[in-house]
């Protein structure tokens, strides 16, 4: 009986081993199966239930594609911070059928900081929803206590909208350049109901932002019949970029924590662009957001490849290198796309602000004439070798997507 009863626990003991044994391997195995599920999803887009994304059948429906001719033109400048898109802006700012719009979203994330960048993507396409409508109301839910005038809002002071007839006399709406920003100024507050009604004179409709972190936030104004929202997204060589965050990073710390905050829990990220400790607090959220980005464009780029013909119809890729270093031939694509006519005085102004002295400047936000081939390649000579196989460590899908070579002499593609 004794032996019978040793031979049972002997059993158990040994089943119980071999169970505490057997579970490490399970967990391995099923980490390692989360591991290889979560590569395969780095080719996929983010946005879940991505065929219910489009179309309710998850079909690609053609009810979207509307004849742009017959109606008028909604688009809107999809970027990031310090990717040229000021510059991008620019060249629409100056088109005489563009009602042009700069960063209108900044007022959201102005009123609402800290609160992480995820969470204000609905407020931000509520915002556009509105803005294409003509309705500026909007921005008074942001403004406080302030009085809402043209002398407030889109970067009054160089929109050529504001400053123009009939608003004000300061520029001549069809003279090709930069507004003077000293004659702006002294313009005459305007309530936002007459610019409002300009608003709806125009054929075409630009809106310019940094603070859409996925394209997908934007698939229900592409979906809109009465707005038909057509996306020129922005890309520009990461390291550049990080080169160009890091000159400013004073002016993005803000920004950079509401990115990093919107860093899901479950994410993984390899924390690489965490600069060391002996590096002040403000580069090392403007550096760490950084990795976000990268992650953010690479999502949009397979969300993109993903999306029905009529989504890819409406959307254009466009990189800063071949936007400075080709502006003409870039700018009458621009234009094509936008149903725009380019004339040749907007070809040289998109020249000569591409072929100016130098590059820097202690003003980084300021749109001027620069060095387009030094503006291209400063990282360079400003980013040690430690920051760049940073960036290219983990924005290698992006970078090899866009067409920049890694860590090499030779000049982008």
């Amino acid at each position: 009986m004794k032996r019978r009863l040793h031979k049972k626990y002997l059993v158990l003991i040994l089943a119980y081993t071999g169970l505490l044994l057997l579970i490490p391997y399970v967990l391995d195995y099923g980490d390692k199966s989360v591991h290889h599920n979560n590569k395969l999803r780095q080719q996929q887009p983010r946005c879940p239930d991505l065929e219910k994304l489009w179309d309710d059948n998850g079909n690609a429906s053609e009810q979207h594609a509307v004849n742009r001719s017959q109606t008028r033109i909604h688009i809107y400048l999809h970027a990031t911070w310090r990717t040229g898109s000021s510059f991008l802006g620019e060249l629409f700012n100056q088109h005489p059928d563009v009602f042009y719009l700069y960063e209108p979203m900044w007022h959201i994330w102005q009123a609402l900081y800290p609160g992480d960048a995820g969470s204000l993507q609905g407020a931000v396409r509520d915002m556009m929803n509105a803005l294409y409508r003509c309705d500026f109301s909007v921005l008074k839910l942001y403004a406080g206590s302030q009085n809402i005038t043209t002398s407030f809002i889109f970067g009054w002071k160089m929109n050529k909208v504001i400053c123009s007839e009939p608003l004000c006399d300061a520029h001549k709406r069809h003279d090709i350049g930069l507004v003077k920003e000293d004659q702006c100024a002294k313009c005459k507050k305007r309530d936002i109901r007459d610019l409002e009604r300009e608003c709806k004179k125009y054929p075409v409709m630009v809106i310019k932002g940094v603070r859409v972190l996925d394209l997908s936030t934007l698939v229900p104004l592409m979906k809109d019949p009465a707005i038909n929202l057509q996306i020129i997204q922005l890309f520009r060589d990461p390291r550049a970029v990080h080169n160009s965050r890091l000159k400013s990073k004073q002016a993005l710390v803000k920004e950079s924590i509401q990115v990093l905050r919107s860093k899901k829990q479950t994410d993984k990220y390899k924390r690489l662009l965490v600069p060391n400790n002996r590096v002040n607090r403000a580069e090392s959220y403007v550096s760490s957001a950084m990795e976000l980005i990268c992650d953010n464009w690479l999502s949009d780029m397979m969300l993109v490849l993903n999306a029905p013909p009529w989504v890819r119809r409406n959307y254009l890729r466009v990189r800063y290198e071949d936007l400075v270093l080709q502006p003409m031939e870039e700018l009458q694509r621009l234009f094509l796309f936008s149903n725009l006519t380019s004339s040749p005085a907007l070809d040289r102004f998109a020249l000569n602000m591409t072929h100016g002295h130098g590059y820097s400047s202690d003003k980084p936000f300021l749109i001027s004439s620069r060095d387009a081939k030094e503006a291209i390649y400063a990282w360079r000579e400003r980013l040690n070798v430690e920051q760049i196989n940073q960036v290219e460590a983990y924005c290698s899908e992006v970078m090899r997507q866009l067409g920049y070579d890694k860590n090499s002499g030779d000049k982008t593609t």
